[in-house]
């Protein structure tokens, strides 16, 4: 390795994979809350190269905040270089293996839809609860997101991720969790079958069966990622704060399908965290 002066190293020149991987600890939270919090997951120098190209997207200006006149625009599909490395950090690589297995997952090619949202007394429109699905079959309308599907073992999408390219605090609309909530979803989807349930079916209930859950706020600096399981419930809020919140949502998609047989250690977190779902209504 070429010499450079003490100051100049990373931390990651001294890493390894296994020093970078979430901790037993946790991957049992994962496992049990449904997510985990990665700090520094991507540098905030690229948060900030990310945020300059979502601001020219939005119309508004940043520096007139009377532009500023809707409480939510949607960007869609970035892939330009800065999307691109933050979904694609050494520590990230190492989560995505340690949640879902090495070589089960495909690299990120960009980030998708941002939702951002602005300091605003209107309501988003956009603020229920629901899980994100991930596929439809042909007698679906693709037009309609509520036919939307989701089964149990997870087609279509390995993780739900929140990228945070701003910084969130509790005032800034940041994304609300039910903990837990993911173990509620899988015994919904039990009895489904490889059709899986629409978004329409599942938020029948308003998700009911996990309003008792603690709420948690997906609040962090500039460079934190929310790791979360594919069924956990969440929901947008309004933004009570000062400065816009600029966050992706993307999934991240498998390579194959889940298991959910065989012993439990052999399996990946994000699949045994159905399996003891599942166990658990069966005791």
């Amino acid at each position: 390795m070429q010499m450079r002066d003490a100051d100049t190293y990373r931390e990651t020149d001294f890493m390894t994979g296994h020093d970078l991987a979430p901790s037993p600890a946790q991957i049992q939270s994962f496992i049990t809350d449904g997510f985990v919090r990665i700090d520094d997951a991507f540098p905030r120098a690229l948060a900030d190269a990310g945020r300059a190209i979502l601001w020219a997207e939005t119309g508004c200006d940043r520096h007139n905040r009377d532009t500023w006149t809707r409480p939510v625009i949607r960007l869609g599909g970035y892939s330009d270089a800065p999307f691109r490395e933050a979904s694609n950090t050494a520590r990230l690589h190492a989560a995505y293996d340690g949640l879902v297995g090495p070589g089960r997952w495909v690299p990120p090619q960009g980030l998708g839809t941002f939702p951002v949202r602005f300091p605003s007394d209107e309501p988003p429109g956009d603020d229920g609860w629901h899980i994100d699905v991930s596929f439809a079959l042909e007698r679906d309308d693709p037009a309609d997101f509520l036919s939307y599907r989701a089964n149990l073992v997870s087609r279509g999408r390995a993780l739900l991720m929140l990228f945070l390219f701003s910084d969130v605090g509790e005032a800034d609309a940041p994304t609300r969790i039910r903990k837990g909530s993911h173990r509620d979803i899988a015994r919904r989807l039990a009895g489904a079958g490889a059709d899986g349930m629409t978004l329409g079916e599942l938020a029948a209930n308003g998700f009911a069966e996990s309003a008792r859950r603690d709420e948690v706020l997906a609040t962090g600096p500039a460079g934190t990622v929310y790791l979360c399981h594919p069924f956990l419930v969440h929901a947008a809020q309004p933004h009570r704060g000062t400065e816009p919140r600029f966050m992706a949502q993307p999934p991240l998609y498998p390579r194959g399908a889940f298991s959910l047989e065989g012993a439990r250690e052999g399996l990946a977190p994000v699949e045994r965290a159905i399996v003891e779902a599942l166990d658990a209504d069966r005791a």
